[in-house]
């Protein structure tokens, strides 16, 4: 989600659509909700309201000092796993899905470009194995620049986690695809907010700043709101049978995983012109 554009989105349209795309659970990423850098506790409570079941963040965790303490005390908004130890908040979280299911959310962040202070593959068998003691659905967010690490990092994992789904690029991928062990996955589910844009910045200040090298204050565009984002159809046991990207104009959603837990799984998206989708064999 990017900015107030995709704030406002989310905010209008995920309670009628979960009612429309019959989702059990949604997670949101709300790295960018606040002017495109963060996010702040009141906006945090806000997207809450509006339907999330889960926030995820990412690299930009620590950019409103104000999210700290929140973050301290909160069940339902997590932080990259890898970050600092002494970081406060959590990067796994379990919360029970409309019907009841335990669902378990797990947040982590890639290594290449971004350099967390801890590898994800140093961190994520252990966090996975903790997740399986409380759910059988699992959902990681996997917040990383570099697709190699996307498509890794469900490999590894194929069978023993619902679904990876990755942000941070703000550029749908076409790859959603099931592993033969039932593990769904995206490399990036893309962006909610302003398309009218360079990912979700003004063009022209994205542009100045690549043309001259000087520093430019960025600010969120306002035009072509789109939701995008990823649905993962799943079984009771947490393995994923289909998962599906998809993007519509229109006030929008953001960037979101939403699960379905009877049989399906879906995310945070406006309503869905186009689909891409991939079935397990």
């Amino acid at each position: 989600m990017f900015g107030v554009p995709g704030r406002r989105a989310v905010e209008e349209r995920l309670p009628t659509l979960r009612e429309e795309l019959a989702a059990d659970f949604c997670v949101v990423n709300g790295e960018n909700a606040a002017d495109g850098a963060g996010i702040t506790p009141r906006i945090a409570d806000r997207i809450l309201t509006a339907g999330a079941d889960v926030i995820t963040l990412g690299n930009h965790v620590w950019r409103r000092p104000e999210i700290g303490p929140y973050l301290a005390d909160s069940e339902r908004v997590i932080r990259p796993a890898n970050v600092s130890a002494g970081s406060p908040g959590r990067g796994l979280t379990v919360a029970p899905a409309a019907d009841g299911t335990p669902v378990a959310v797990i947040n982590l962040l890639g290594r290449l470009f971004i350099d967390p202070a801890v590898g994800p593959f140093e961190v994520v068998d252990e966090l996975v194995d903790e997740a399986r003691k409380r759910a059988q659905v699992i959902l990681i967010d996997f917040h990383a620049e570099a697709t190699s690490e996307k498509v890794a990092l469900p490999r590894w994992l194929d069978g023993r986690v619902t679904a990876v789904i990755g942000t941070h690029t703000h550029v749908q991928t076409n790859d959603a695809r099931v592993l033969p062990g039932g593990t769904a996955a995206i490399s990036d589910a893309g962006m909610t907010g302003p398309h009218d844009s360079v990912i979700g910045v003004q063009a022209d200040l994205a542009i100045a700043r690549m043309r001259t090298g000087m520093p430019v204050r960025f600010k969120p565009a306002q035009g072509g709101v789109r939701i995008e984002g990823a649905l993962v159809e799943c079984g009771a046991d947490g393995q994923g049978y289909v998962v599906r990207a998809g993007a519509r104009r229109g006030i929008a959603r953001t960037r979101t995983s939403a699960t379905r837990t009877r049989s399906r799984a879906k995310t945070s998206q406006e309503a869905i012109a186009s689909w891409s989708s991939a079935r397990r064999q």
